[in-house]
């Protein structure tokens, strides 16, 4: 067998890359959050403002959308984006106009916003 016709190989000092940590192929919630999520959904459903809910895990969010109707667009989206959360935080409440109602990295913090306020009963 010529040299030609050896196989290549890695000489001593050659440098192999070697895989790093994978990230997950999906950003979801976790059960802390979906607890916090579906508690909120709950509350909304038995005061009568909302009646349905749909969960999208994306490649770089995840989103709990909440509905009047099933059969029209969302009026609350709450997404987690961990690619802001070093900047304005993971989480953010955007509006059926895509206004965004509050954003930052504490998810009970940010679902503040869409609590119904208090009424003096008399």
């Amino acid at each position: 067998m010529s040299e030609s016709e050896t196989p290549q190989s890695h000489g001593a000092g050659a440098v192999v890359a070697f895989p790093g940590p994978s990230k997950p192929a999906t950003v979801t919630f976790d059960r802390r959050e979906l607890s916090e999520l579906l508690n909120l959904y709950g509350r909304m459903v038995a005061a009568g403002e909302w009646r349905d809910y749909a969960i999208d895990f994306l490649k770089d969010k995840a989103q709990f959308s909440v509905y009047r109707r099933s059969s029209e667009v969302p009026l609350y989206r709450i997404v987690k984006d961990p690619a802001l959360a070093k900047r304005q935080g993971a989480y953010s409440v955007v509006a059926t106009t895509g206004l965004i109602l509050k954003r930052g990295p504490d998810l009970a913090r940010v679902l503040r916003v869409l609590e119904k306020p208090l009424k003096v009963v008399g």
